[in-house]
């Protein structure tokens, strides 16, 4: 799943409007941003095979560092802790801690049985949406324009900045979207975690946003 984490991000504001959007990509994609760098130093493992599922050709072989819903439950606490920490707000920490655990959920959704409970048990988890190509975009897609509702209905813009960077930036997800989608697998495994890496211009290009964006206030 790649746009539904990011919905998850947009409608956490409507939630606790004090972290920035960009905070709540971090939280949204914490284990992605982790797995690369894992990946780069082979602490985990990958395979590209194409069939593996019919939406992706990732064959996740080994990653319970990164995706294990025990090491994830670690990292929310983590990131809820260090926000808490370092913001002394108890219900914003909270919530930054799930939306780090909701990537875990919503990959259980999408992922063939590869997500470990525990590492070294043995135990996999995963719903296999991914076999059905229509099913991962009707799912994934209702989260994310959900997501982007919320946001858009929680904020407004500043300036043009404000605006023309949101929709510019939910255009640019949907477009890459669809690129991966139709698009050639990476040229090897080598190449993954560079990829992988391009993660954080997303994440800065949210901080950009919200800067440019206020919550709404009640009338």
């Amino acid at each position: 799943m790649f746009i539904g984490h990011m919905g998850v991000a947009f409608a956490a504001k409507k939630y606790s409007p004090k972290p920035s959007l960009g905070t709540f990509f971090i939280a949204t994609q914490f284990i992605d941003l982790l797995w690369p760098l894992l990946l780069l130093l082979g602490v985990e493992k990958v395979a590209i095979e194409i069939g593996n599922t019919a939406f992706t050709p990732f064959n996740f072989i080994s990653y319970p560092i990164s995706h294990s819903l025990i090491a994830v439950i670690v990292w929310s606490l983590l990131v809820g802790g260090i926000y808490y920490l370092v913001k002394r707000e108890k219900t914003a920490s909270i919530i930054l801690g799930a939306v780090v655990l909701s990537h875990w959920i919503l990959d259980l959704i999408t992922h063939r049985p590869d997500l470990e409970l525990i590492p070294g048990l043995g135990i996999m988890a995963g719903f296999g949406l991914w076999n059905s190509i229509i099913g991962t975009i009707v799912v994934e897609g209702t989260i994310f324009g959900i997501g982007v509702y919320y946001y858009w209905k929680t904020t407004t813009a500043k300036n043009r900045k404000g605006e023309l960077g949101f929709w510019g930036l939910v255009v640019f997800l949907v477009l890459v979207y669809f690129m991966n989608l139709i698009g050639p697998p990476p040229e090897s495994v080598e190449a993954i975690p560079f990829v992988g890496f391009s993660l954080w211009i997303l994440v800065a290009w949210a901080y950009w946003i919200d800067r440019n964006r206020e919550i709404k206030s009640e009338k």
